[in-house]
């Protein structure tokens, strides 16, 4: 065998000692942590302490949902273990983010138009959509105010607004709730006057926060809306044949966890009935299937 150059020689030195450096270190690993520790084998496990239960199933759900569906949610995870986490906004919104590949599994939106809109691109489970609840469409002012308007085609919109006043809507450009304010203004022939004199809102609860933070002397949003928020009274009502039927519609997403069937059936339920109830809501009895617009 070639002698070997100083070089070589020194590199292998130097390997040798790392490899004993290793063993070393690996033996008293053992040591302390291996199976000769016998005391150490028969000391009892202390419990592991009980974690509270993690979200498990994500709901995006309109904004107007958001103070009833944390009862609900709670009433379902004591019924069946199964934890929830709600995201809220304005259904385009949240119809959009599923679309953009958010991990929701269950959409339940304030209208059909963006239930739609999804089951077109092929983001719903089939057959799952559900027309789940119903609503009205209200006038609001702030709490101390003494108006009481009728909601007719002669309402006189501009002096309940005053000089310079706004009326607060979710964006009619595509909130369901702005949405079917702007119908409603348009059946009552509000609409062309009234367009430019709009305090805008990203959804319902914001253009709730105007007029409850007396930004807005008027505004329009859902009567389960004006029962959530003290500092605002309703002062009319939109009559039902000045715009599209209100419907809240739950899907799952596709795709979802399997348990998410569970909470979409539990929306529909008696148990989840009494408490959209409780909060203004009219449930559908049954909850109606709804057949994708294709």
């Amino acid at each position: 065998m070639d002698a070997l150059s100083p070089e070589r020689a020194r590199a292998r030195r130097a390997w040798a000692v790392s490899l004993g450096v290793a063993a070393v270190a690996a033996v008293f690993a053992l040591g302390i942590c291996g199976p000769s520790a016998r005391g150490a084998e028969r000391a009892p496990t202390a419990p592991a302490a009980t974690a509270p239960p993690k979200p498990h199933l994500l709901i995006f759900a309109a904004a107007s949902l958001a103070d009833v569906l944390e009862e609900v949610d709670g009433a379902f995870t004591a019924q069946s273990g199964i934890a929830v986490a709600g995201s809220y906004a304005a259904s385009s919104v949240l119809a959009k983010q599923i679309e953009a590949g958010a991990g929701a599994d269950v959409f339940f939106s304030a209208d059909v138009d963006w239930v739609d809109y999804l089951d077109e691109r092929g983001l719903l489970k089939r057959g799952s959509r559900r027309e789940v609840l119903g609503n009205q469409l209200v006038l609001v002012a702030p709490a101390g105010s003494s108006l009481r308007l009728e909601v007719t085609p002669h309402l006189d919109l501009a002096a309940a607004l005053g000089s310079g006043g706004r009326l607060a809507v979710a964006d009619p450009d595509s909130v369901p709730a702005g949405v079917y304010a702007r119908a409603a203004l348009m059946k009552l022939g509000l609409w062309e006057r009234f367009a430019g004199r709009l305090a805008r809102g990203e959804n319902v609860r914001t253009a709730l926060a105007y007029v409850a933070r007396g930004e807005a002397p008027l505004g329009i949003v859902y009567h389960t809306d004006a029962l959530a928020e003290k500092r605002v009274r309703e002062v009319g009502v939109f009559p039902d044949d000045t715009h599209p039927p209100i419907r809240y519609v739950v899907a799952l997403v596709a795709p979802s966890r399997p348990e998410a069937a569970q909470l979409v059936e539990f929306l529909g339920g008696e148990r989840a009935r009494a408490v959209f109830v409780r909060y203004g809501f009219v449930p559908l009895r049954p909850p109606a299937a709804v057949s994708p617009v294709r």
